[in-house]
């Protein structure tokens, strides 16, 4: 099917090859490997719910890993390391295998941010690592 316009002195044909399609709010029925479905609107919603619920069980599923792995969670209670019988004035505590200066600050000063006590403990070692069974004194 051709057909011709003519505008002062412009020919203008147009073919169905040539032709533009126009848009339209339709399904196609047809595409070039085959026949398109047409998927009705309670599939549609149907499918995005079940993404949907996939996703929340995935992310629950990650939290659960994370608080087995020992992750923090808003309801945890905070860990203190145990009260000891030592004085406030000197304490001393015993290294143990695995420990870092953070964790023997811990244990020095229970109740205090461990910060101070870590920076203490390390300009006063020189850099010196831990040796297990080594016994140190704080005066706090």
């Amino acid at each position: 099917m051709q057909t011709a316009s003519v505008q002062a002195g412009v020919i203008t044909i147009t073919t169905r090859a040539t032709a533009r399609r126009r848009p339209t709010t339709s399904p196609r029925r047809s595409v070039a490997a085959g026949s398109a479905r047409v998927v009705s609107r309670a599939t549609y919603w149907r499918r995005r719910a079940v993404v949907v619920l996939l996703a929340v069980a995935l992310v629950l599923v990650m939290a659960r890993a994370g608080d087995a792995l020992g992750g923090i969670t808003p309801h945890a209670p905070e860990r203190h390391p145990a009260h000891s019988d030592v004085t406030r004035a000197a304490a001393a505590t015993v290294v143990r295998p695995g420990d870092s200066l953070w964790t023997v600050a811990e244990r020095l000063a229970p109740d205090q941010d461990p910060r101070p006590v870590v920076d203490s403990l390390s300009s006063a070692r020189h850099g010196t690592v831990l040796t297990p069974g080594e016994t140190i004194s704080w005066d706090g």
